[in-house]
């Protein structure tokens, strides 16, 4: 499409994409599925975090959540009601290797490809992903992501899972998000399995790339030819609170420590030496990364996978003596601990504006920026958005509908943005709507519903909400239209 198709589309309220483009929505296992112990799964790091005492509000687990597991046949159909092209889910892998080493429980290993038939009966896409943080508990007990034997045990994983999946499956991504793993898992403690030590944060951040890399290798041999394979970065679309030197250097740090960690060894084979010299006080870098390792990390990859929500405003709050503190908002709530090894002086802030029922900005510039500084840095690296939505407080109406509007114009607006951006130049071949369904959202239990789909979790009831439909319309045209009382299309 032209940038005069684009100004055209823009001034008549159609958005057309680029044949082909796919229409998708995500979830992940631990969030949906339940089951929890049920044919030979045992404990991951999130059982374990979620039964702890106020570690998740309200006490919730994911014992039950929604129930996929018991009613996956139910949601395919309603993926195929939706248009949905492809649903994005994640294996468990205590639910395929309980102790995370060792032969597969093939019961485990069948409900993924009972999985996966339903959604190609249906024409819909399966895309894999290998890792969403729910590391096996036996795995952590030993070290977790802070040892490198991990590693090893995730590239055994990725092996058992493709040959099981690897000739009905097209789209392979090993990690979900490894800065949420290694940095609110083991610095600030807010997640799974709740460790707060900016060492081990970073030498999880390390141990996390190299079993991307290994489970990379194993995917080459192991897929056929065809097959696609990607990791899922949740990069930050960082900016300085001013234009001051140090609040633009407070941008940098933020920038190497929350992207450039990922990106520089998966695309380039290197650390990015001001990452190495802002940490160099926390880890010992030089023992930590051994020969080869970047050899490994770096093996290519057909796509990046990118998860967007909101922008990350940040200035030096080292400054800040007395009187109230600089405000924090890195989007991730809670804890006393930093999420950010070697900047913990950092301050984040909330920008002004609308915001989701997480007091995430709703700024969709900050996906068109992401997007277009990927194909400026990595010119001929294929992008998707595998993860973009927001949690509203919904509720259902006497009539018994779901109405969210906000989610609409939320979703339209960060559409509108992929759209700009592949008129750009972005080379951006899809969209995955979080989520599928309202879910177990990790730390906050089920507080905050994403969903396109509302689920009453007493009854497990499904509800499309307005957004569901309206998504779906989208999906069926390949047409990106106006609001749905713009043009009265659902």
């Amino acid at each position: 499409m032209t940038a005069v198709q684009s100004d055209r589309a823009e001034t008549t309220g159609a958005l057309p994409f680029p044949p082909g483009f796919v229409w998708g929505a995500a979830t992940a296992a631990y969030q949906i599925e339940g089951a929890a112990a049920e044919d030979g799964r045992t404990p991951s790091i999130w059982d374990t975090f979620s039964h702890t005492p106020g570690r998740v509000l309200n006490g919730d687990t994911g014992d039950i959540a929604a129930d996929h597991y018991h009613r996956y046949q139910d949601d395919v159909a309603l993926m195929s009601d939706l248009n949905l092209g492809a649903y994005r889910f994640s294996v468990s892998w205590s639910r395929v290797q309980p102790t995370g080493r060792g032969p597969a429980v093939q019961r485990g290993l069948d409900f993924y490809r009972r999985l996966t038939d339903a959604l190609l009966e249906k024409g819909i896409t399966p895309v894999a992903t290998l890792y969403h943080w729910d590391l096996p508990q036996e795995l952590e007990d030993v070290g977790g992501w802070t040892v490198r034997d991990t590693s090893e045990r995730f590239a055994e994983y990725a092996e058992i899972v493709a040959g099981a999946l690897g000739d009905r499956v097209p789209y392979w991504t090993t990690l979900n998000e490894p800065w949420c793993s290694a940095y609110l898992g083991y610095g600030s403690g807010v997640h799974a399995p709740g460790r707060t030590d900016a060492e081990s944060a970073l030498k999880a951040a390390h141990h996390l790339n190299l079993a991307h890399g290994r489970a990379i290798g194993v995917l080459r041999s192991a897929l056929p030819a065809t097959a696609q394979t990607s990791i899922t970065l949740n990069l930050h679309q960082i900016r300085p609170l001013t234009q001051s030197d140090a609040d633009k250097d407070a941008a940098r740090r933020i920038d190497a420590v929350g992207n450039r960690v990922f990106l520089g060894p998966i695309f380039d084979g290197e650390y990015p030496a001001d990452l190495l010299a802002d940490t160099a006080h926390v880890v010992d870098w030089g023992s930590l990364v051994r020969d080869g390792d970047l050899a490994e990390i770096s093996r290519p990859i057909d796509l990046l996978g990118i998860n967007y929500y909101t922008p990350t405003v940040v200035s030096d709050g080292s400054a800040v003596t007395e009187g109230p503190a600089v405000p924090r908002n890195d989007g991730h709530g809670g804890g006393d601990h930093s999420p950010w090894p070697g900047s913990e002086h950092v301050a984040f802030h909330l920008p002004p504006g609308q915001t989701t029922a997480m007091r995430w900005a709703v700024d969709a510039s900050g996906l068109y920026d992401l997007l277009m500084r990927i194909a400026r840095e990595r010119p001929g690296l294929a992008m998707m958005v595998t993860e973009n939505g927001a949690a509203y407080d919904d509720y259902v109406s006497p009539e018994g509908a779901v109405n969210d509007p906000e989610r609409v114009a939320y979703v339209r607006s960060h559409l509108s943005a992929v759209h700009r951006a592949i008129a750009d130049g972005a080379d951006v071949r899809g969209y995955f709507l979080w989520s599928l369904m309202d879910n177990f959202e990790w730390a906050y239990g089920y507080s905050k519903r994403f969903g396109a789909v509302y689920v009453d979790f007493a009854s497990q009831r499904r509800i499309p909400k307005l957004s569901a439909r309206w998504y779906a319309s989208v999906a069926r045209d390949n047409v990106l239209r106006g609001l749905p009382e713009e043009d009265g299309r659902s």
